[in-house]
């Protein structure tokens, strides 16, 4: 099937395509803004760093977190609740994110942070964060809003990771950028494309009628399968599941088991990165072999790119193309999250 054959204005009726096509803009645009940014922080007092938010906005402070595993100087963890750990204090450096700028639980981490004095910087596209931290004189990045929170993911990442480096808190080069937004340009018209060989659309009829798992390596892709999990959910409106090596081989491996004729409804992706450390890449290679005596075969996909954020934005930019098609194959419009908003409108009644 090609992208020809299928009716996309009848299902992608608020036209999703379209932040997907313009994502690369959107990654350079979120560069500008990093760039921008002036506020300074005393960063020799900084001894931890935490991203308060959820969905979207919390796999931000992952990517970040991950990309960035190999040379931050202090700890740093992602609170995705209403409050923060007992360690929060003066020396944290707590970035509270939320997209529309109205998400209930980073609004509370907010106020926890700032009863006990941390640094706090935070990043809105408006609403009440953005009031607040103008009330009380946080820093804000400003981002533009008017978009399903899951599309703007570049948004939620590179200014602060532009942020930090210019900061002084990590070291990472404008290769690393220029690297990623090519790569994003490329990939994106191979995604977009009317090709037969589609690469996102071939993996969409592959998935069709399945619950996707998506295992990888903990290493650097763990937000990643994260955010497909995610995304499965909110745009292809699919159960999805996700975990990483080692640990599924010390629990999950054995579930593969009962139930045999249910478990053909089950397509095991493998996320797999170069660096992935070797013994872990050997677990994988053994877990194929006695999980696809009972699944059926396990598709193996690899980031893309030299930097680690260019290989982390590479599969983050194939899921969100992926879980598109999907949905559209299967007769859904992938922006509505009706389910979602009935619970916003429920808990804001109580």
């Amino acid at each position: 099937m090609r992208v020809a054959h299928i009716n996309l204005q009848q299902f992608d009726r608020a036209n999703m395509r379209k932040l997907l096509v313009d994502f690369p803009l959107q990654f350079q645009h979120a560069r500008q803004i990093g760039a921008s940014l002036n506020f300074e922080i005393d960063r020799t007092a900084i001894k931890n760093l935490l991203f308060a938010g959820m969905g979207g906005s919390a796999i931000g402070g992952d990517l970040i977190g991950s990309c960035l595993s190999d040379q931050l100087p202090v700890p740093a963890m992602v609170i995705r609740n209403y409050v923060l750990p007992a360690f929060v204090d003066r020396h944290s450096l707590v970035i509270v994110s939320s997209y529309s700028g109205n998400t209930e639980e980073a609004l509370s981490c907010s106020e926890v942070a700032r009863s006990r004095k941390a640094t706090i910087v935070a990043i809105a596209s408006g609403g009440k964060l953005a009031a607040w931290a103008q009330a009380h004189g946080v820093p804000l990045i400003s981002i533009p809003g008017g978009a399903p929170p899951r599309t703007a993911l570049g948004y939620l990442t590179v200014p602060l990771l532009v942020w930090l480096a210019n900061a002084g808190l990590v070291r990472l080069a404008e290769h690393d950028f220029e690297q990623t937004q090519q790569l994003l340009e490329r990939n994106n018209r191979r995604y977009a494309s009317d090709a037969d060989d589609n690469p996102a659309l071939k993996l969409a009829n592959q998935l069709r009628n399945k619950f996707p798992i998506i295992y990888c390596s903990a290493d650097l892709l763990w937000p990643v399968a994260w955010r497909w999990k995610g995304q499965f959910s909110e745009n292809s409106k699919v159960l999805a599941f996700c975990n990483v090596f080692p640990e599924l081989n010390h629990n999950e491996i054995v579930g593969w088991q009962q139930l045999p004729e249910r478990l053909r409804d089950f397509q095991i992706i493998y996320l797999r990165d170069r660096d992935d450390h070797p013994r872990n890449q050997k677990r994988m290679e053994i877990t194929r072999g006695i999980l696809e005596r009972v699944c059926a075969p396990i598709i193996e996909l690899y980031a893309e790119g030299e930097s680690r954020l260019a290989r982390l934005f590479s599969l983050v930019q194939l899921g969100d193309w992926v879980s598109y098609y999907l949905a559209v194959l299967s007769g859904i419009d992938p922006t509505p999250i009706e389910k979602i908003q009935h619970l916003k409108d429920q808990l804001s009644r109580e």
